[in-house]
């Protein structure tokens, strides 16, 4: 019996650490992005990415760009600025404009200038 009470115990603190190492206190689900961080504020960045959208009428293709809100968790703050490459997950509606949060930093800025 107590064994059982330790492991789930553990699992439950293992699945909460999880939690805030990614995205602070907020639980994720759903969809995943990468985009490149085009504005940043206090406790928010906007990410923007290209996707292909297919025409039919015309049989082609055509880019088009896309911006979403994402919460900036204050532990990534420091690390994440304009220009960064990030990627971000899907959780419940923390605003208006909010529906996403930055899990991780894919790519600096600095090391996107220093590939090419």
């Amino acid at each position: 019996m107590a064994k059982e009470k330790a492991k789930t115990e553990k699992k439950l603190s293992e699945k909460s650490e999880k939690v805030i190492d990614r995205a602070g206190s907020i639980a994720t689900r759903g969809r995943t992005f990468q985009g490149y961080v085009t504005k940043k504020f206090p406790k928010r960045v906007v990410i923007e990415f290209e996707r292909t959208v297919y025409v039919r009428k015309f049989e082609r293709f055509y880019k088009k760009k896309t911006k979403l809100h994402a919460r900036l968790p204050d532990a990534m703050a420091s690390e994440i600025n304009v220009g960064d490459y990030i990627k971000i997950e899907e959780c419940r509606p923390l605003s208006k404009i909010i529906h996403f949060v930055v899990i991780e930093k894919v790519k600096g800025k600095e090391e996107m200038e220093a590939g090419k």
